[in-house]
């Protein structure tokens, strides 16, 4: 008996010392940090990229948020809206500024507009021109100057500057593309970070309890994309059009920085939380969790998932709150199924129940 006891001992890896485990931490974390940095290099060279794939949600709530449906109502009840790669030469209208605009040695305020018309410039392209002077507050924009249109197939979307996030300081850029990198390296490294952690934790463990090390890790990794993916696609576009709409009154600047730690909590937010199958198969694989404790817990698990929703949905209204609490819920149930396949009571090596 005190040969098995012995064997279990050494089996849980107790043997080791304080300063054992000290060193083992110090030499995870010392992997960990070079496995980050790596990865931040690789994501550096490609973070305005991967800061322009994040961006395409708020892009295109700030377009949507911009168009305004109004009734066209003329004359003669034939009246329509044509786009701007329709025009012909000779064709005439005023040219509304949206922004602030430099023409020559002057600045045109958003808001103002002119006489403008359609004329073939000297390479043969068709442009649009001033058909009459531009009084400003320091100069006279005389007949005749190019206005920044594009008359060509793409008119129909010239990208205002109201659909792209600001930033007020030069450094700002700087910071912006730091953080990106950081965030991206972080969600990359994932599955090196994971199996850092469990070789810290796998000599306390049976030894048949770390086995279980690479289906969690594939698991947790498969389960961390699939929660970023859902936050992207389809939780955050609806939380964000409704931000807008609150403002559609204003014109909204948005800071590029404040955007994207929004999206970053979001995103990394449901990596985690989808993380709850795979922890609940490792917990249910070593016995520790077992689906009767589940179900008989999930009053406080519903009170959690609640809590947890209203912290990480960015609006306080309970439709998308319920948007982020439902998956929650599902993974719940999931994560109590994954218990009942899986679980079993934890035994050592040799067979006997673990303690």
């Amino acid at each position: 008996m005190d040969a098995l006891d012995k064997s279990e001992s050494e089996e849980l890896g107790s043997q080791m010392s304080f300063l054992d485990h000290l060193d083992e931490l110090r030499r995870r974390l010392v992997n960990s940090v070079i496995i980050l940095v790596i990865a931040f290099i690789a994501c550096w060279f490609a973070s305005q990229a991967i800061f322009n794939f994040l961006s395409i949600p708020i892009r295109k709530a700030l377009s949507e948020a911009q168009r305004r449906e109004v009734p066209v109502i003329g004359r003669t009840g034939d009246e329509a809206v044509r786009p701007l790669s329709s025009l012909r030469e000779g064709d005439t209208g005023r040219y509304i500024f949206s922004e602030a605009t430099k023409l020559g040695t002057g600045v045109v305020q958003p808001g103002a507009s002119v006489n403008s018309i359609v004329v073939t410039d000297t390479d043969g392209q068709l442009s649009l021109f001033t058909d009459e002077p531009i009084y400003t507050n320091s100069s006279v924009i005389p007949k005749g100057v190019r206005l920044p249109v594009d008359l060509g197939p793409n008119a129909e979307n010239p990208g205002s500057t109201d659909e792209k996030l600001i930033v007020q300081t030069a450094q700002e850029n700087f910071t912006l593309y730091v953080t990106v990198s950081l965030y991206t390296a972080i969600a990359v490294s994932l599955p090196l970070l994971l199996i850092q952690v469990w070789g810290f934790i796998s000599p306390a463990l049976y030894k048949h309890e770390r086995s279980y090390v690479t289906p969690f890790v594939v698991l947790s990794s498969i389960s961390f994309v699939g929660g970023a993916a859902f936050a992207y696609y389809i939780l955050f576009p609806p939380a964000v059009s409704y931000l807008l709409s609150l403002g559609a009154d204003f014109r909204q600047l948005l800071r590029a920085t404040d955007y994207f730690d929004l999206i970053t909590i979001i995103m990394l937010a449901m990596g985690l939380i989808f993380q709850m199958p795979a922890i609940s198969y490792v917990l249910a694989r070593i016995g520790i969790v077992t689906p009767r404790l589940m179900i008989k817990s999930w009053k406080i698990a519903l009170i959690v998932i609640l809590i947890v929703a209203a912290v990480v949905s960015p609006t306080g209204d309970i439709p998308n709150m319920m948007l982020f609490a439902t998956p929650m819920m599902v993974l719940y149930v999931v994560s109590i199924l994954i218990a009942w396949i899986f679980g079993k009571k934890r035994v050592s090596d040799s067979g006997e129940a673990g303690a």
